[in-house]
């Protein structure tokens, strides 16, 4: 079973590391291609107030291209790739009501998998997931997970106690076997929405992660963390989100600044490299390898958006 999202709003992807210049891509495109709004399929630019460390499009680029999924909640709030998934598919209904093309800019390779194969994703059960977070045996919950649904069980180490209370509580919650939610992300099924890959030699990604980093904190990103920490209790994605992470341990005295920092550079390098992973496995993309900038991608994406 999948998930049919809107009908005939033309869609382009563009994918890619973080600090691959896709964002600076998309606007150009979107710019030159009248009608062309954005959709940000990043797990981190959902969360209000975290503007800096997740690279958000400034507000002058929001006022001259239109954005969505920006801003979605505070950053205390949980937030599901189904949710996600509800709130793009709005997008692209609403940018279709225009006449105009939807242009995701992605870097959340699951966010995307949502909406490229359509997933059947299962909702969320806050009171079934606490009271079986509750439940301290995780051999018992993987137990009644074999008696439940035997297939996801299958799929699943006996002590990845996270997944097992999850298949649980969507076994529970929605009356239905968590293994009957779609496919999975091994399959990769025909779909509308062109995606156009760009990447960098490693080494040069690797001075432009570091690069990056300086900006975002000469740009003020340990007073957003402050400014976070004084007003929010962060879910435990929010608090997570690389940079704030970081911040977060200096702030409450685990390490030095300077050690923060490194730290930054080093964990956005490591996401960088399972990011490129994720996309790899994909064969639908079509990949353009960079040699000086993202602009050398701009004719394939105009060209994908003017079909």
């Amino acid at each position: 079973m999948t998930h049919p999202g809107p009908d005939g709003v033309h869609t382009v992807a563009i994918v890619g590391a973080t600090a691959s210049g896709k964002s600076d891509l998309a606007m150009a495109a979107a710019r030159s291609q009248t009608g062309t709004e954005i959709i940000a399929v990043d797990a981190m630019q959902v969360y209000r107030h975290m503007d800096i460390g997740t690279a958000k499009p400034t507000a002058q680029d929001r006022a001259q291209v239109r954005h969505h999924c920006i801003d979605l909640v505070d950053p205390d709030a949980t937030f599901t790739v189904a949710e996600f998934q509800h709130a793009a598919d709005a997008a692209r209904h609403d940018i279709g009501t225009r006449g105009g093309s939807a242009l995701l800019v992605a870097g959340t390779g699951l966010y995307l998998a949502s909406l490229v194969n359509g997933l059947d994703l299962p909702g969320s059960w806050p009171d079934v997931r606490a009271r079986l977070e509750s439940e301290a045996d995780t051999a018992m919950l993987f137990e009644r997970l074999l008696q439940l649904d035997p297939d996801a069980a299958a799929r699943m180490e006996p002590g990845n106690r996270r997944r097992i209370v999850r298949a649980l509580e969507v076994c529970e919650g929605s009356g239905r076997r968590f293994s009957s939610f779609g496919p999975g992300l091994e399959t990769y099924p025909e779909t509308s929405i062109v995606q156009i890959g760009i990447r960098w030699p490693r080494d040069v990604l690797a001075a432009r992660i570091e690069q990056r980093v300086m900006r975002m904190m000469q740009a003020g990103l340990l007073a957003e963390v402050e400014q976070l920490l004084g007003s929010y209790r962060l879910s435990r994605t929010a608090a997570q989100a690389l940079g704030y992470k970081e911040l977060i341990d200096h702030l409450e005295g685990r390490c030095s600044l300077a050690a923060a920092v490194d730290n930054i550079v080093v964990r956005t390098r490591q996401f960088a490299v399972r990011q490129d992973r994720w996309f790899r496995r994909d064969p639908r993309i079509r990949w353009i390898d960079l040699e000086h900038d993202p602009m050398e991608a701009l004719s394939a994406v105009v060209g994908a958006l003017n079909r």
